[in-house]
């Protein structure tokens, strides 16, 4: 894997260096500037993947990707988190917090790896080819509701059941498995954030950084738990809400 790392400060960029390269990566340059790197990529070939600081000492790094189209993975690397939304929407595979944890590199550097597993044409078809559930029925005493699908902010799972809460914040126990119910439902649609929940792209009201580079989502009406994007699913989650 091929590795450009933009950092303006020197101590912190040879650490970075020799922290990503004991992982088995080959660094092939170092930069220091939104001005260098812009030369630098309008005359190399594009690496694999880009370790980038976003606070530099000319501006924000963000003017780089504003001025060219660089063919590589993004991992950001900061001291601050009030950029993290501007981030996604450059479909960076991570958003490290300095000091940088070594664990952390090795997670995001696992997380690019898996990212460019190949889709099968036989996988695309079957995706593109499914009948997703349009209406969900579900039973509140002796009475029998149909719920479109348009209706439902999430699904999940609580007390060994399945659950659906709908837009006006009603909740209904389902028969049905959270693996089963997200394999039926439109996955542009709804995304499963964790073991517990499967949540719909309208629903979302706010999204905020959370500790361990994961993301707390808030819904328009659910309220009864925290909703964690768990940490391997970031990358998949900020992909989906940027398609």
């Amino acid at each position: 894997m091929k590795v450009v790392i933009i950092e303006d400060e020197k101590p912190a960029a040879r650490l970075l260096k020799r922290k990503v390269e004991s992982l088995n990566c080959k660094v092939i340059a170092v930069l220091s500037s939104v001005n260098e790197s812009i030369e630098w990529f309008l005359t190399n070939e594009h690496p694999d993947l880009v370790l980038v600081d976003i606070q530099l000492s000319d501006g924000l790094s963000f003017e780089i990707f504003e001025q060219l189209t660089i063919n590589s993975s993004i991992i950001f690397t900061t001291a601050y988190d009030e950029y993290a939304l501007k981030a996604f929407k450059l479909n960076s595979i991570d958003y490290l917090l300095k000091p940088i944890d070594e664990n952390e590199l090795k997670a995001a550097l696992e997380k690019f790896t898996s990212l460019q597993t190949p889709f099968s044409q036989q996988n695309l078809h079957a995706v593109y080819n499914k009948e997703y559930k349009k209406r969900f029925v579900v039973k509140t005493g002796n009475i029998i509701k149909i719920i479109d699908s348009n209706d439902i902010e999430c699904f999940y799972s609580a007390f060994k059941s399945s659950f659906l809460t709908t837009t006006e914040g009603r909740s209904f126990p389902l028969d049905d498995s959270l693996e089963n119910i997200e394999k039926d439902v439109n996955p542009d649609l709804f995304f499963r954030v964790n073991r517990q929940f499967l949540i719909a792209l309208t629903a979302i009201k706010e999204i905020s950084i959370y500790s361990n580079s994961r993301l707390k989502i808030i819904l328009n009406n659910y309220k009864d738990e925290e909703i964690i994007v768990s940490r391997e699913r970031v990358q998949a989650f900020k992909h989906w809400i940027s398609k």
